[in-house]
């Protein structure tokens, strides 16, 4: 089992810059894919970035493209997301997730995920 734990979230001007984390638990976090999720207030949980568990594989939403990274240390069991540009339509809850699924198009499904996060909230200020 994996225990997921999101930091880094807070309030930034548009166009400015944060660096989510994500801190899992267990000794199995390299043998999982990584995937950042968000969801607005009203909206339903969207797709945002995911990595392979090898870290060579990366795959973006188009709304995150060329302005977010995905990355993941796995000697910390640590992912992140740096995010920047940031705009107020970015304002959401962010989660990680988990998954074991190796193609990156299954990745963008939310139900492709065995373990998630408490989320973090993301808030950018026009």
């Amino acid at each position: 089992q994996v225990q997921l734990v999101e930091s880094g979230g807070g309030l930034v001007q548009a166009g400015g810059s944060l660096r989510l984390s994500c801190a899992a638990s267990g000794r199995t976090f390299s043998s999982y894919a990584m995937g950042w999720f968000r969801q607005a207030p009203g909206k339903e949980r969207e797709f945002v970035a995911s990595i392979s568990w090898s870290g060579r594989t990366t795959y973006y939403a188009d709304s995150a493209k060329g302005r977010f990274t995905i990355s993941r240390d796995n000697a910390k069991n640590t992912a992140y997301l740096q995010m920047s540009t940031l705009k107020p339509e970015d304002t959401a809850i962010y989660y990680c997730a988990a998954s074991r699924y190796q193609s990156a198009d299954e990745r963008t499904s939310q139900y492709r995920y065995d373990y998630w996060g408490q989320g973090t909230q993301v808030t950018v200020s026009s």
